[in-house]
């Protein structure tokens, strides 16, 4: 099952079940091109996975890290399905990265990797968009990946189920393939990171985990359409202005 979160015609928040371009909320169905797509959840926080895929670690010429390495996006960063990403001023490299994201379902602390799926309410795509040129002048990131729209997620929230165990993640960029990987090259997988996260901080329901990117980023200019696809969730798609 796919949920999707939408605005309706009257302005109103809803969240109905997604099903090849209709969505079925309230007694109505409604054509997804009609409505105003919102992100699939309101997180507190988005923890992200540095370099969990080795060949992303070896085309920026940094080593493979002996711990999943976090970094964190704040709400302020998120943007929808549709939406168009301004660039921030004055950069020369802001890079596309595709990734799968786990949606947290209950608050989580100290949970082991063992019991980890009993805190997932399911997976969506995002696009990390990157800002190069501070995020190699910093070690915490902030201006290099916390700006406004730097986090483009959606469109839906897909049930555990729906996620293969060797779904392919790739991004593309006015319709040219980028990104091509499987979610088996990860260095951590996804109970290994719950457990890693929730060991230090306390998760709660709607926070997003994104797992790392493959190899393939590649930079992002005024007017692009970018298409982030992982198997069995969905297609997020969204433009992007300087």
């Amino acid at each position: 099952m796919k949920q999707i979160r939408f605005r309706d015609e009257a302005g109103t928040t809803r969240t109905g079940e997604y099903d090849y371009g209709t969505i079925t909320a309230a007694g109505r169905t409604y054509a997804v091109d009609d409505v105003e797509v919102l992100p699939p959840c309101e997180p507190t926080k988005i923890v992200c996975i540095g370099r969990n895929y080795a060949k992303h670690a070896e085309e920026l010429g940094n080593d493979v890290p002996d711990r999943p390495l976090l970094f964190l996006k704040p709400p302020n960063a998120l943007s929808a399905h549709g939406d168009t990403v301004t660039l921030p001023e004055g950069k020369e490299k802001v890079e596309h990265e595709a990734e799968l994201c786990v949606v947290i379902g209950e608050q989580a602390r100290n949970v082991d990797a063992a019991d980890a799926e009993d805190v997932i309410a399911g997976y969506t795509c995002m696009n990390d968009v990157s800002n190069r040129d501070d995020q190699r002048k910093e070690k915490n990131w902030v201006r290099g990946k916390a700006f406004d729209n730097a986090a483009p997620l959606g469109p839906v929230l897909a049930s555990p189920d729906e996620l293969p165990a060797d779904a392919t993640v790739s991004a593309r960029v006015n319709g040219e393939t980028r990104q091509e990987s499987t979610i088996e090259h990860m260095i951590f997988e996804i109970p290994e990171l719950i457990e890693e996260i929730t060991e230090y901080l306390t998760l709660e329901p709607g926070d997003v985990i994104a797992t790392g990117t493959p190899e393939g980023v590649g930079p992002l200019g005024d007017g692009d359409r970018v298409e982030i696809e992982v198997e069995g969730v969905g297609t997020l798609e969204h433009y992007v202005a300087e």
